[in-house]
């Protein structure tokens, strides 16, 4: 009897982990949390109350990863999430304090524009190479220098300081845009694998199509 190989299909659950986990539920709760803080600062609301749900919203992400991590629940949608949560987060509240007069234009669209370049080129390496690339040391510095410029715009800080904060900024986001080009080139054009890249899960679909494929038999 003729046997024919099946290829398997992966739920994707299988591929992803489970989705509601408490991590998780942290990083969610970080989105909701924007909706009433752009709201405030569209509004002019109380700033006690604005500096208790951005502190609040920063708790969530320093305590999402470590809980997942405690609870052995880390999964292929808190990598996600997680990420995704703090860029929509960072970018919405941009927007309320570009809107607000607080910051400038130029800069929200130097951040998003940036970040969906960087998003693409992680998402092109994954399938190239079968790997997920961790943010770099660069990158976390300048995301944090944009956390700092919109603490100070929220505490509305003198003008001076404000331009010293966006000025700063902008050169630690444009310096690391450029380490991550050069990360990106140096994988395309020499496969380099960085030490902290970590591999696809087996089950992901991905895996199969950046197997190598095996070597043909000598001919006869």
């Amino acid at each position: 009897m003729a046997t024919h190989d099946v290829a398997r299909t992966y739920k994707p659950r299988e591929i992803l982990g489970s989705f509601w986990t408490f991590a998780n539920i942290l990083s969610l709760a970080r989105l909701v949390l924007v909706g009433p803080i752009v709201y405030i600062i569209l509004t002019d609301g109380p700033r006690l109350w604005l500096l208790g749900l951005v502190l609040l919203a920063v708790a969530t992400d320093f305590f999402d990863g470590r809980v997942a991590r405690w609870s052995h629940t880390v999964s292929e949608w808190g990598k996600v999430l997680d990420p995704l949560a703090d860029k929509i987060g960072a970018a919405l509240v941009m927007l309320a304090l570009v809107l607000n007069g607080d910051l400038p234009a130029w800069l929200l669209l130097f951040m998003v524009v940036r970040d969906v370049l960087i998003v693409w080129g992680g998402i092109r390496l994954s399938n190239k190479t079968g790997h997920v690339f961790m943010s770099m040391w660069s990158g976390k510095i300048a995301i944090t220098a944009v956390a700092l410029t919109m603490l100070m715009a929220l505490l509305q800080a003198d003008p001076p300081v404000m331009q010293v904060c966006i000025w700063t900024t902008a050169a630690l986001l444009l310096y690391s845009f450029i380490r991550y080009v050069g990360r990106y080139l140096r994988v395309v054009h020499t496969g380099y694998i960085p030490p902290d890249a970590v591999p696809l899960p087996m089950n992901d679909p991905r895996q199969e199509r950046t197997a190598t494929p095996a070597p043909l038999p000598d001919p006869p």
